[in-house]
């Protein structure tokens, strides 16, 4: 079941507050695959690297299993339950946000672990196929595992949203 406006709230006690407005927010890094790719792309100058537990590298594979994983399927789901309700929730707020917050060093349950050392070039070139395999895919996609069912439009915004929330962590050196 959809979570509609006047019931949309924030999750896990942050606030009692309904959000503002039915529409979704401008998202607040990119407007689009192409900025985002373009982003992408100028990583491989170099100068940049992540402050966080995670090497920039290892942040665009993680990006690119998420992207991969709405076309083949996240290898562990959240219950049914939480999908429908937290999840819908989750997912409402920060579609209505613009952009989404989530512990930056969390992997996606029952994803391989990622790899430290992997070439920069390697993980750049694997979060662009896996945006040009969605960006190209005419077929249903699967469920988020903590969002359950989105439509192509509003899986895009969650891929975007995603990495930029990463993005917060990468500094120029």
């Amino acid at each position: 079941m959809a979570v509609g406006c006047s019931r949309r709230r924030w999750v896990a006690g942050l606030a009692a507050a309904p959000l503002a407005g039915c529409a979704p927010a401008p998202l607040q890094r990119w407007a689009g695959w192409a900025e985002a790719r373009k982003a992408i792309e100028a990583l491989r100058a170099g100068g940049t690297s992540a402050t966080g537990a995670w090497s920039l590298a290892q942040v665009l594979e993680h990006a690119a299993q998420s992207v991969e994983y709405s076309i083949s399927g996240f290898p562990e789901m959240k219950p049914g339950a939480f999908r429908a309700t937290i999840g819908r929730a989750a997912w409402a707020l920060f579609d209505a946000r613009g952009r989404m917050s989530h512990p930056l060093d969390q992997p996606i349950p029952g994803a391989p672990v990622l790899q430290a050392g992997r070439p920069l070039s390697a993980a750049i070139d694997r979060l662009l196929a896996a945006m040009d395999r969605f960006d190209a895919h005419t077929g249903a996609l699967k469920p988020h595992f903590a969002y359950g069912e989105l439509d192509k439009p509003a899986y895009a915004r969650a891929h975007l949203m995603h990495l930029a929330d990463h993005w917060q962590e990468f500094r120029a050196a």
